[in-house]
């Protein structure tokens, strides 16, 4: 998802398991804390009267004060009342503009929801849509040709599953213009004015899912920004709270196909206080995860790209916020 690239079919964890079941006929369709402490020796350094020594004093603050991540591209904010935001820490790259994978959805997600009359509206999927994961590696939510699906639910199915071919079915539908490319280029148009009235310098998009053209990149500190704003919207925060969905949705012959989305982001599952929100990854990208959780009435919101690991995203974003919620 860096210059002209396309992803690999194994590059997105986003990729998990949609069942799918037609109405009177099975189709099973598959889709795809605190910073470590003074290491020993050092904590533990005193002179000859038994006293720690001030460098020793100096490495037990700093391992107390510092997040020990595998990634210099992480931010960490303190959500405050939702509408304001401070920020708790920096890494030394948080303002470095990198590919950012599928977090690009995330402002997806918040272009459709500017037009909430349209929730209940459904959209037909196209084959095209289903075409475009297959041709690009893209996660999908396996979305069925001619299935008719309420924009709600594909945000669903774009934000879980992380799937490619929701989020274009919502860009085809919610960008303006007389062909599927003049609409879709409106639609990420509109993303880089939300950006920009954000006060998102350094992020721009080419794109509605992450499947880079060459110039689909952001900071640590605008992700966790951007991730801050969309979980000011209800709808947005109900839809990545979830670990799975359900849907049902009428199929092209009649009948009722069935719909199970399973969320990508495992600190739903192992992290007590998770409120969402959404992971990404990619051969340039590396692994990329927006997060939030709430304790004891603080919402704290973070953002980490440029993982080195599937795991090790999710365990320092753990550490990130265990290091915030005791500061």
């Amino acid at each position: 998802m860096g210059s002209h690239a396309r992803p690999n079919r194994i590059h997105r964890t986003g990729v998990r398991i949609a069942t799918v079941a037609l109405f009177g006929a099975a189709l099973p369709i598959t889709a795809g804390g605190l910073a470590q402490a003074a290491t020993p020796g050092t904590a533990h350094a005193v002179d000859e009267s038994g006293r720690q020594t001030d460098a020793a004093a100096a490495a037990v603050s700093q391992d107390q004060t510092t997040p020990q991540l595998h990634t210099d591209h992480a931010f960490l904010l303190d959500a405050r009342d939702g509408s304001q935001e401070r920020e708790l820490w920096a890494g030394a790259k948080a303002d470095e503009s990198v590919p950012m994978a599928s977090t690009t959805k995330i402002m997806t997600a918040l272009v459709v929801l500017k037009h909430p009359e349209w929730l209940n509206r459904q959209i037909t999927v196209k084959q095209e849509y289903r075409d475009y994961v297959q041709e690009n590696g893209s996660s999908t939510a396996d979305l069925q040709t001619g299935d008719k699906l309420t924009v709600e639910q594909l945000l669903y199915a774009m934000l879980l599953p992380s799937g490619g071919d929701a989020a274009m079915a919502l860009a085809d539908n919610y960008g303006v213009g007389d062909t599927q490319d003049a609409r879709i280029a409106d639609f990420v148009r509109q993303m880089n004015a939300e950006a920009q009235q954000l006060g998102l310098a350094g992020t721009h998009f080419d794109t509605f899912d992450g499947i880079s053209h060459g110039n689909n990149h952001s900071t640590a500190r605008d992700l966790a920004k951007l991730g801050q704003r969309a979980m000011l919207q209800p709808v947005f925060a109900d839809v990545v709270k979830n670990k799975q969905f359900k849907a049902e949705a009428p199929a092209a012959n009649g009948h009722t196909r069935y719909y199970t989305w399973t969320n990508t982001n495992e600190l739903l599952s192992s992290y007590d206080g998770a409120l969402g929100i959404k992971t990404g990854s990619g051969p340039e990208d590396g692994y990329c995860v927006v997060f939030a959780a709430q304790r004891d009435n603080r919402t704290l919101v973070g953002a980490i790209l440029k993982d080195d690991t599937d795991q090790h995203r999710f365990e320092d974003a753990a550490k990130m916020l265990d290091w915030g919620f005791a500061h």
